[in-house]
């Protein structure tokens, strides 16, 4: 495994790169980043839509023949979530318990509900935090309801303070890699905890003004496996390795298919 220097001074290369093809001043270019995005985090909690199922939904209102209503609902609210986002972000709105509700609440608007639990009833369509206990697939048992509100709060606190002091690349990605991995381990919510803490990462990132992070859908086993190693031993690192990985194979992914795309375009000719 390359050292996580070597890594860092890889994405500083392909970031400039990246950024001198500037591709955000293209027609659509951030449309249609966003719409990867929301396809690839849906995804990863089992929508069966692909990004052309995304962008008919999104732009035309058009349904993809044969695939669930709720996984729609899920890109739709993904969709508005991240939008919600990045408003907030261009402002600066501080990372707050009531931030993260409002947040979750997006996510969550048309696919939650309202729960009866031991702990009283709540709304998961509002971003209520949860009053039940909560499971992993593999079988791990999440932070007690009770103490959720109390570590949402001191997360808050601690991106406070982090956020103004962050003053390279690495550090700035790595605040928002650890906000996603701390409120994932949190799990404040009875649904829509991964969605919501990818959402949190790309927030920091447009705060920051740089290139949002994607988790892709074909490595959601590494993805869960990254997250799992770094709860098991308290230790961000594996997370945050797995998470620059990521980002280079989306940076690299990007220009390749802007090079590609140029290739086509001045090959072109008319055909009758």
């Amino acid at each position: 495994m390359e050292n996580n220097r070597e890594i860092w001074e890889e994405i500083e290369a392909v970031t400039s790169k990246y950024n001198a093809l500037n591709l955000k001043e293209a027609i659509d270019y951030e449309k249609f980043y966003i719409y990867s995005l929301i396809t690839h985090s849906t995804a990863i909690e089992g929508s069966t839509l692909d990004d052309t199922d995304t962008q008919l939904l999104l732009d035309d209102g058009i349904t993809a023949k044969g695939k669930p209503l709720e996984h729609h609902l899920m890109v739709k609210d993904n969709y508005d979530a991240i939008m919600f986002a990045m408003y907030e972000a261009n402002i600066k709105t501080p990372i707050t318990p009531e931030f993260l509700i409002d947040l979750n609440a997006k996510v969550m608007k048309h696919t939650g509900g309202r729960h009866e639990a031991i702990g009283g009833s709540f709304d998961s369509s509002k971003g209520e935090f949860r009053k039940l206990s909560v499971f992993s697939r593999g079988g791990m048992s999440y932070m007690d309801y009770k103490k959720v509100s109390e570590a949402v709060d001191f997360l808050c606190f601690e991106l406070g303070k982090a956020l103004p002091h962050a003053l390279t690349l690495q550090e700035k990605y790595n605040i928002s890699f650890d906000a996603h991995l701390n409120l994932v381990t949190i799990h404040p919510w009875a649904d829509g905890n991964g969605r919501t803490s990818r959402l949190l990462m790309n927030y920091i990132q447009f705060y920051y003004g740089i290139t949002p992070s994607k988790v892709f859908k074909e490595d959601k086993t590494e993805y869960i496996e990254a997250l799992k190693q770094s709860q098991k031993t308290e230790n961000n690192t594996p997370f945050r390795n797995f998470m620059a990985k990521q980002h280079l194979k989306l940076l690299n992914e990007e220009i390749q298919n802007f090079e590609k795309s140029q290739i086509i375009s001045n090959s072109f000719k008319v055909r009758f």
